[in-house]
């Protein structure tokens, strides 16, 4: 096996699913299956014994839901949720899994998340961005805003600001505060198009118009960069190492 490929197990209690995860998994780029399993008990053991790069993994099964089954594993591998519901997101990200999936899912849908995983296991060889050409401004990622779940197209987003336990989210239509770390929201993010420019603040690199001393401007605000970032920001986003 190639040192690249991602060592992937599926879980899901559904015959079905279960055929088309490893479908998608076989056409999408630097993914292996080694094991697939209906049953959750059976995989908790396998997981711990063949220690998957990346678990695919479905919530409402019986006998051991995917939420006590990633709980119990005390190192647990890179997590994709792949669920008919909605309503565990809030509590999936809390577990710091890198994608939430719901059913029906595309399988270009399906690459872009395990993008993201590869990203998280391999960040210095992942700098291709794991959307695929021309999907980027159909993706959403879903908060919870003041009790509730909302959908917010990525491509809307301009820049998030860090306020101790909360995040505030500027977007075109609007401003939105949830309660969620910042190493979560960018690991939910796609890859490539937002970058870090303060502990503080993260900006969508299309949305930084101007540069000017340790401040960028982005959707007609000046935000802070840090010193140790400003290079980087010059380089990543303008091109330029002067």
């Amino acid at each position: 096996m190639n040192s690249d490929t991602l060592k992937v197990i599926a879980v899901d209690d559904e015959h079905l699913a279960l055929n088309l995860l490893e479908d998608f998994v076989a056409r999408a780029p630097g993914l292996e299956l080694i094991g697939r399993y209906q049953s959750p008990v059976e995989a908790l053991a396998e997981i711990r014994t063949r220690q998957p790069d990346l678990l695919l993994l479905d919530i409402q099964m019986p006998g051991l839901s995917g939420m006590n089954l990633l709980r119990s594993l005390p190192r647990p591998p890179v997590t994709i949720f792949t669920t008919a519901y909605p309503d565990y997101a809030v509590e999936a990200y809390d577990l710091d899994v890198v994608d939430y999936l719901l059913k029906p899912f595309s399988f270009e849908r399906f690459v872009r998340a395990s993008g993201k995983a590869r990203e998280q296991l391999c960040p210095i060889q992942s700098t291709v961005a794991s959307t695929a050409p021309g999907q980027s401004s159909n993706e959403t990622i879903t908060i919870k805003v003041d009790g509730k779940l909302l959908r917010i197209p990525v491509a809307e987003i301009q820049y998030v600001e860090g306020m101790r336990e909360y995040l505030r989210l500027h977007c075109d239509g609007g401003r939105y505060l949830t309660l969620e770390r910042f190493h979560q929201l960018e690991g939910r993010l796609p890859a490539g198009q937002f970058v870090r420019i303060h502990k503080s603040y993260l900006a969508a690199r299309n949305r930084i118009r101007a540069l000017e001393g340790n401040q960028v401007e982005v959707g007609g605000e000046w935000l802070p960069v840090s010193r140790s970032k400003r290079e980087a920001v010059k380089r990543e986003v303008f091109g330029s190492d002067g």
